[in-house]
């Protein structure tokens, strides 16, 4: 039996028909994008609508199926009076009567298409791939209880997943209004205002040695190295360096590592603060090393200030250039200006910061963990759906519903009999 991801014991009422002695697969004519109009009948191509034609293949809503491409497997309801590209799989002469759609739909996208996917450089899914698929047939009473069901469940679900994917976006914000509260011009007195330079020992650019992955020393940070406000140490490069290059180029815990060269100004005056076991590192000619004066600047306050909406502002506008790559030099780093409270002041800025922060990671660990969670419910559903346990008090109220006459062996009797009648009758197709 070929039910895929469809597992578990099946209600002993229900039949397993093959998908192709229910609906006939046809990939129709495909339509080239010079042919498409601006009104008209709508087509539909692997993935939903990709515009208007003079002509329609299909009268009433049909099924398709993307049969090209990454998304093969992907399903979509036309609208009626539609064109159905080739990309897609139409599955024509649908009995309505006896087969309901949206059920069809939620089977297949339940049951998964990925074993009917042939050809690697080019998946696709072919008449023939289809030809071993099997699905679950309970009556025509039943499919329509578990299609509103599952209409109703999955809904929540997308809702329910569309709010927690809005979380980040508020978090995002929140930490940009914390840092933004840092420099805030009216919580800030003029008489603190001073510049990078004035607080900085020395501005220093990073090597230009070429770097290597697997020869060479010391590790050298670049680009990708620099975190928000951290360092990530992986993806390292490597090079060797003589003692007056390594006494040049050295980290100290404390220092600041900025981008300050880059195709994207949004990355220009990105910074990391070196901690303790960052020292070991170089760094390399696109970034720049601001080494404070501590006695009168806590570097975490520092970096929370040139991270913050009003200093990134200053910065990007500073560094924007037409030609394609954005820059700011040491000069004009050191003309930033930053407010400098007193340390015990900084202190508590940073301790509050941080404590902010750690409440936005913990509420942004507990929405992936949710998404994580969501992310399974809609598949576990369907295999309720189709185990027969959402309806399993309905069959057990209405036996008079699923047997005899009304039962889905009968059913599936009467399908077989409507397309040996109908001759393989195909879908119509009319000029406007």
């Amino acid at each position: 039996m070929s039910l895929g991801y469809i597992s578990g014991t099946l209600p002993s009422e229900w039949e397993t028909p093959f998908l192709v002695d229910l609906v006939s697969p046809k990939q129709w004519k495909t339509i080239s994008t010079k042919e498409l109009t601006d009104d008209g009948y709508v087509v539909y191509g692997a993935n939903g609508k990709i515009g208007f034609y003079n002509k329609y293949t299909h009268e009433s809503a049909t099924l398709m199926i993307t049969c090209r491409g990454a998304t093969c497997g992907n399903l979509h309801i036309s609208e009626p009076l539609s064109y159905i590209n080739g990309n897609a799989m139409a599955l024509d002469n649908q009995p309505t009567k006896y087969l309901n759609i949206k059920y069809l739909k939620y089977s297949l996208q339940a049951r998964g298409l990925q074993d009917t996917i042939s050809g690697s450089a080019q998946p696709q899914i072919t008449k023939q791939g289809l030809e071993k698929v099997q699905i679950p047939l309970p009556t025509v009473s039943e499919q329509k209880i578990i299609a509103e069901k599952l209409d109703t469940l999955l809904a929540q679900v997308d809702s329910t997943k569309a709010r927690l994917e809005h979380i980040p976006q508020i978090l995002k914000r929140f930490r940009q209004a914390v840092l933004a509260a840092v420099v805030d011009a009216k919580s800030v007195n003029e008489n603190t205002l001073t510049t990078l330079g004035n607080i900085a020992k020395n501005i220093k650019y990073g090597t230009s040695k070429k770097c290597s992955e697997t020869q060479g020393s010391t590790a050298v940070l670049r680009i990708p190295n620099i975190g928000p406000g951290y360092i990530i140490n992986s993806n390292l490069k490597y090079a060797d360096f003589d003692q007056k290059e390594l006494a040049t180029l050295t980290l100290k815990e404390g220092d600041l590592l900025l981008i300050r060269s880059n195709g994207s100004v949004d990355l220009v005056g990105k910074v990391a603060v070196i901690s303790e076991n960052d020292t070991s590192y170089l760094y390399a000619g696109y970034l720049i090393r601001v080494r404070l004066n501590k006695d009168r600047a806590i570097p975490k306050y520092i970096s929370y200030c040139l991270q913050s909406p009003q200093l990134r502002q200053v910065i990007e506008n500073i560094a924007r250039s037409t030609s394609g790559v954005n820059n700011i030099n040491s000069k004009e780093l050191a003309s930033l200006e930053i407010p400098l409270p007193p340390l015990p002041e900084q202190h508590e800025i940073v301790r509050r910061v941080e404590q902010l922060f750690a409440y936005a990671d913990t509420i942004e660990k507990q929405v992936n963990s949710a998404l994580t969670r969501v992310n399974s419910l809609t598949q576990s559903i369907l295999a309720k759906a189709f185990r027969g346990e959402l309806t399993a008090q309905w069959r057990a109220e209405n036996p008079d519903l699923i047997s005899g006459e009304n039962s889905a062996a009968a059913l599936l009797e009467k399908i077989k009999a409507e397309r040996a009648a109908s001759g393989g009758k195909k879908a119509s197709r009319k000029k406007a």
